[in-house]
């Protein structure tokens, strides 16, 4: 076997078998490209070659940028986009890659086919298409009748609209449902997410770690899959996996949610600012004199005077346009401000005439991989954007005690915002932003959505088809979309998720350095010398289970991106077709159940239902371990070993 120093300095086409192909006796390739499912290829390369070494710098440079990877992606303190750009850089400046394998991450397809169906979704979205089935959701009001009939909704919508779109349109009016039938979210938003991710790996199209596996597959040399080949084994496990929690799984969420019985028709306590007025009965009152917290249920928490803070805010009495910051619930709050003749602070800041735009107040909630994440409300452009004010923030698990403005926003803060009524329909579309106080929607126009749903009806049937490659037929959709006016020009630029198109153009060079530096001719070895030679099942099963790992770990796609390449290395190793692990990386990488923080949906819902981290594990490690046992039995069907 020539070593890792060898493998760098091959000059031919790069994939994941470089290391079994180059620098070898001319008749011993052609044995090996002959028979390439013969025991024997394998067992005559096992030998190292004279002098070889065992593992270059290089190659530990790499694991090294794996392991500092892995560590800032599972510790969520580092964007993942930054994080995989930090990767790239390294690897560029090390001389691990060249400068064109380091930027070809951005061209590639999958990363070029994600983008257009980011852009397809969107339209899909925007049209109005899924308000329908909304409103017709809202009428449920048996909790677990909701519970099945949402996720039969959104399991086969998953296959072809992004999973977030999904789940940020339906978590209102499943939160409003809950509230009228006094039912814990917890009992219907967790299994929402796990639909939604189990209509995602129907289709090669469903998921961008599905498009990702299928670029890497193709990279290494093997025939890539159809829009529709893994619809099978992905139907029949969104069956068993909507079966197990309808019959087992919904006994494991929790009753109640985490979040205070009183607080379960709102979305929790808020923090807010009110200031004392000219009228105000609390004038010349210590906060300790008004007992609020008895009185009104409102529970101060600062006294603001100017820029101060007071020292002993419970002993001072109040002045006229002293700001109090109080948290409670919001109806509290509401009767407490106008029986005491208090102003909310934000919102006489920015106080309109009576001749002005209707204005209601909206709760929205900060979602996943938002660029708001992290700034202060300032920075937030909602001023401006939507002639938004925000009254007040929640943010779980914490007491806030800065002023508004001083706020740093985070995943899960909900909003309490001031809007005007018209900037409603913009606000919904904003996927940085998730609104979960639901009002009847603008009016969808119905031919929009007609041309949206043929739209990408058309793109799913060209590329079934194979007229045209699925990164063509999706860049047309996208432009059909822009051109009828399914979305704004502007809307799709807004509404795509960049952070996920630059963590896949920056991550895919790490594939590349895997291969280059022999470390996946290494870890092969490793592994094969625990689950020997003779075991493709084995094989297969460990593959899965290492993938799902990750996937916990470090989120899907940079999963599939160290796996492919490892997997497809493995099944030659053993001499059998590499399709069937292919296919257990893709499905292990997109169904991540026992963390919030595996996979977006997973993220939202765990805001939104006061879950626990454990109720995840709880709820999603048996559903793993059912998804993975069932892929043991049926992926060797629908791709066998010997085909």
């Amino acid at each position: 076997m020539p070593d890792a120093r060898t493998a760098c300095r091959c000059r031919t086409p790069r994939g994941p078998l470089a290391w079994l192909r180059h620098d070898l006796p001319s008749d011993r390739r052609e044995r090996r490209f002959e028979h390439p499912y013969r025991h024997h290829a394998w067992r005559s390369l096992h030998d190292p070659a004279p002098g070889a070494t065992s593992v270059s710098w290089q190659a530990w440079a790499t694991v090294a940028i794996i392991v500092v990877t892995m560590a800032l992606f599972a510790s969520e303190r580092v964007r993942i986009d930054v994080v995989a750009l930090m990767a790239l850089a390294a690897l560029a400046v090390l001389g691990i890659v060249t400068p064109a394998e380091a930027l070809s991450g951005f061209s590639n397809e999958a990363t070029v086919t994600v983008a257009a169906m980011f852009a397809l979704s969107l339209g899909i979205e925007r049209s109005g298409v899924l308000e329908p089935l909304a409103r017709l959701l809202t009428r449920i009001r048996k909790p677990w009748l909701l519970t099945l009939a949402i996720m039969l909704v959104i399991a086969p919508l998953g296959a072809f609209i992004k999973n977030i779109a999904l789940v940020a349109t339906f978590l209102p009016l499943a939160l409003r449902v809950c509230s009228q039938t006094r039912t814990s979210p917890s009992r219907v938003l967790m299994p929402m997410a796990y639909a939604a991710q189990m209509g995602g790996v129907c289709t090669l199209i469903g998921t961008s770690s599905n498009l990702l596996a299928d670029s890497l597959a193709r990279d290494g040399g093997l025939p890539g899959f159809n829009v529709f080949e893994f619809t099978g084994l992905g139907a029949l496990l969104a069956v068993a996996g909507i079966t197990y929690i309808m019959l087992i799984g919904r006994w494991m969420l929790p009753r109640e949610s985490n979040l205070p019985e009183q607080e379960n028709e709102e979305i929790g306590k808020y923090v807010t600012e009110l200031r004392v007025t000219e009228k105000s009965s609390l004038l010349d009152q210590t906060i300790a004199e008004a007992v609020l917290g008895e009185n009104h249920g409102v529970y101060p928490l600062e006294l603001l005077r100017g820029e101060r803070r007071m020292w002993s805010p419970r002993s001072q009495k109040l002045q006229v346009d002293d700001v109090l910051l109080v948290r409670g619930s919001w109806d509290k709050i509401e009767t407490f401000r106008n029986r005491a003749h208090l102003e909310n602070a934000p919102e006489a800041r920015y106080a309109r005439g009576a001749s002005e735009t209707p204005r209601v107040v909206a709760e929205v909630m900060v979602a996943p991989a938002s660029p708001i994440e992290g700034h202060r409300l300032g920075e937030t452009a909602l001023n401006w954007r939507y002639d938004a004010t925000v009254l007040a923030i929640h943010r779980r698990g914490h007491i806030l005690r800065d002023k508004l403005s001083n706020v740093s926003l985070a995943v899960g803060d909900v909003l309490m915002v001031l809007v005007d009524e018209a900037a409603m329909p913009r606000l919904r579309a904003d996927e940085n932003l998730i609104v979960l106080s639901q009002r009847e929607s603008v009016r969808p126009i119905p031919r929009k959505a007609v041309i949206a749903v043929a739209i990408l009806a058309a793109v799913v049937l060209v590329s079934g088809l194979k007229l045209l490659p699925i990164p063509i037929a999706a860049v047309c959709g996208a432009a059909a979309m822009a051109l009828t006016g399914c979305f704004g020009t502007k809307d799709v630029y807004e509404g795509m998720d960049w952070k996920i198109i630059v963590l896949l153009g920056a991550i895919l060079p790490l594939g590349t350095a895997i291969e280059k530096t022999g470390l996946s001719h290494t870890v092969v070895e490793g592994a094969m010398s625990l689950v020997g030679y003779h075991s493709p099942l084995g094989a297969l099963l460990m593959v899965y289970l290492l993938t799902a790992l990750l996937t916990e770990l470090m989120g899907h796609n940079p999963a599939v991106v160290l796996m492919v390449g490892i997997a497809i290395s493995v099944a030659h190793a053993i001499g059998v077709s590499a399709q069937p692990f292919v296919v257990a990386v893709a499905f292990a990488a997109a169904t991540s159940f026992a963390t919030p923080v595996g996979y977006p949906t997973n993220t939202m819902v765990y805001y939104a239902g006061g879950y626990r981290f454990t109720d995840f594990m709880k709820m999603g490690i048996p559903l793993i371990g059912l998804f993975c046992a069932l892929s043991m039995w049926l992926i060797p069907l629908f791709w066998p070993f010997h085909p």
